[in-house]
């Protein structure tokens, strides 16, 4: 590769670092026009039953029907003028806020967790405020009561306060009288009790209807809008919908048509969640849930002055809201409808959601290999109470797993150097049988056995190593342990280093991913080639590293430094091993050659 051609390749990388600073530079987001914080229309998804029919014929019991599919929601206001009464209940972990409008649990402030963190060391303006799960306003509250015309009323409640808990009662505008208990409990729990009586002497129709679960929104305006989405639990196995569900991006990158809504379930949701990158408020009913129904809506916009300040805000924020639907129902006179739910609102902290039992520990999205992920937090965790900080207990994990890993690698290691080594005898023989592909491939198999090599002996180690990377990515990306954790530069090892943003642009400067990058390039100069590549293949992969410092220059700082050091270990391995190997030292093993043209005759001695 010359120098024109690597000018141009880093121009490149360049481009596509800066690419989305510049076009908001040019090209100013606008903001959304006033009047969209209203909940979008949901239409009916694949395979969803059909609209169920009015209520059935009087019935001394609870008979239930066919689930209609939801069809609209009100918009995020109640339709009344009268102020909005406030009801709060709070332990040591919580602060739990209730509304007379819509008589449900407005936003839960969590008194542990910060909602952003301090880099500075200073009260900067919002640093002093807590997480907040179902905020801001309009979202409306957790466990309201939506469905057909017939519940719909002023979305004015009575809101009182009973003993240790809070009721929240309506009389809607069918005849049932609506009544809401909330009484809290221990490690982020929230009990709720829920009841529709029918105190008329006949019966009267229940139509479908369905309970809000909250709406995931970021904690902040510069939270990543992916981290956002729904997740369920249908006893074997947990599902999630989010932004990429929702965009219904062809390949995951081209335009496509958005999906306006999502229903799931077939009488299974043990529980249902709502969720950003660190924190989660999940309702767990007491009996299955029948189906859960999912929808995108706008969020309060920033002002476009805050916008074209900082390029990071989001110029469009939104979320994500859920509900558990119920079927239809007939409820007979003096009878009621019960629906008991927990709602678990706090931190997605493994140790506590796995003690909370019905597989909430699900929640974290380990994914595939959570095996590792889960052996990987729990020693994470163990090193930290021994006294190490999160950042040196993540250097120290990568250490142990290199150790673990160091026979296979520096065989690994080897067997490339010992293939470098053969390479002029190998390509001997593909000229030799070049004719005879299957006799060429037989005799190089000959040959990488004769002088014990293998072709496969650089890829396997990687292989193994596959899953232990991953998994520490995926438990890296959901620790919330590692908010606000410091480590040398970096103020919060769960996001980017960012030690400065370039003026104008808003592009940020983040020292760990440039030293990953440079310590990779490092690495592939030092690594044996490939035998067999292409000379111009060797260039592109020596460069390669520069395509995964783009791709993660905005990840969290705890996975820039597990692979920054794990390149680092790499490399010294890679300078031990360099020592001469008896196998590459004396080359190949091949027969002397023969002596050309016939043997000198010996000849007989003459006598004196």
């Amino acid at each position: 590769m010359d120098r024109k051609s690597f000018f141009v390749l880093i121009l490149c990388f360049a481009l596509l670092m800066l690419w989305y600073p510049l076009v908001n530079k040019i090209f100013p987001p606008t903001p959304a026009p006033p009047g969209t914080n209203t909940v979008s229309t949901a239409t009916k998804g694949t395979g969803t039953p059909s609209a169920a029919a009015t209520a059935t014929a009087p019935t001394t019991n609870l008979k239930t029907s066919t689930i209609a599919t939801p069809q609209s929601q009100p918009v995020l206001a109640p339709r009344s003028d009268e102020p909005e009464k406030l009801l709060t209940l709070e332990n040591e972990n919580v602060r739990c806020v209730f509304s007379s409008h819509f008589g449900g649990l407005q936003f839960v402030e969590l008194k542990k967790y910060p909602a952003t963190v301090d880099c500075r060391g200073k009260n900067r303006a919002g640093t002093n405020k807590l997480a907040t799960l179902n905020a801001p306003k309009p979202v409306l509250p957790a466990m309201t009561l939506l469905g057909d015309p017939a519940l719909e009323s002023d979305g004015i409640f009575a809101l009182s306060q009973i003993g240790s808990g809070v009721r929240a009662e309506k009389l809607l505008s069918n005849g049932l009288h609506l009544v809401k208990e909330f009484q809290l409990s221990t490690n982020y729990l929230l009990k709720a009790n829920l009841r529709l009586e029918n105190r008329t002497t006949q019966p009267i129709a229940l139509p479908t209807h369905h309970w809000v679960i909250g709406t995931a929104t970021p904690l902040t305006q510069h939270d990543e809008s992916i981290m956002l989405g729904v997740q369920w639990f249908d006893g074997k196995k947990e599902e999630s919908v989010g932004e990429p569900w929702f965009a219904n991006r062809p390949l995951g990158c081209l335009p496509g048509t958005p999906r306006p809504s999502y229903i799931g379930g077939a009488s299974n949701v043990f529980w249902a969640a709502v969720h950003n990158q660190f924190f989660a408020l999940v309702a767990i009913p007491s009996e299955p849930a029948p189906m859960i129904f999912a929808q995108k809506i706008n969020l309060p916009v920033p002002s476009a002055e805050e916008v074209s300040t900082d390029s990071r805000i989001v110029a469009r924020p939104f979320g994500y809201q859920a509900a558990l639907v119920y079927p239809q129902i007939s409820i007979a006179p003096n009878q009621q409808l019960e629906r008991r739910f927990d709602i678990y609102a706090g931190p997605k902290e493994y140790n506590t959601l796995a003690r909370l039992g019905n597989k909430l520990d699900l929640i974290m999205k380990f994914g595939f290999f959570g095996f590792f992920a889960q052996a990987l937090l729990l020693s994470m965790n163990g090193l930290y109470h021994l006294g190490l900080s999160y950042g040196l207990a993540i250097v120290a994990i990568t250490v142990i797993i290199k150790l673990l890993f160091w026979p296979l690698t520096n065989a690994s290691t080897r067997s490339m150097k010992r293939m470098a080594a053969l390479q002029p005898q190998m390509k001997a023989i593909q000229e030799k049988y070049k004719d005879d592909p299957k006799k060429m491939n037989l005799k190089l198999m000959e040959f990488m056995k004769e002088n014990k090599v293998s072709p496969l002996g650089g890829c396997l180690p990687l292989l193994l190593q596959i899953p232990v990377f991953i998994g520490f990515y995926t438990m890296l990306q959901s620790a919330i342990e590692l908010r606000g954790a410091k480590f040398l530069w970096a103020c919060d090892l769960s996001q980017a280093d960012t030690i400065a943003v370039i003026p104008g642009l808003g592009f940020p400067i983040n020292p760990m991913p440039l030293l990953m990058g440079a310590t990779m390039l490092w690495q592939a100069r030092l690594t044996p080639p490939s035998p067999g590549m292409d000379p111009v293949q060797q260039k592109i992969m020596k460069y390669m590293p520069l395509m995964f410092m783009v791709f993660l220059y905005n990840f969290s700082a705890g996975l820039t430094l597990y692979w920054t050091v794990q390149n680092l270990l790499t490399i010294t391995q890679m300078k031990l091993t360099k020592t001469s190997d008896p196998h590459a030292a004396a080359g190949a093993k091949s027969p002397s050659p023969a002596p050309k043209g016939p043997a000198p005759k010996k000849q007989k001695p003459t006598n004196p």
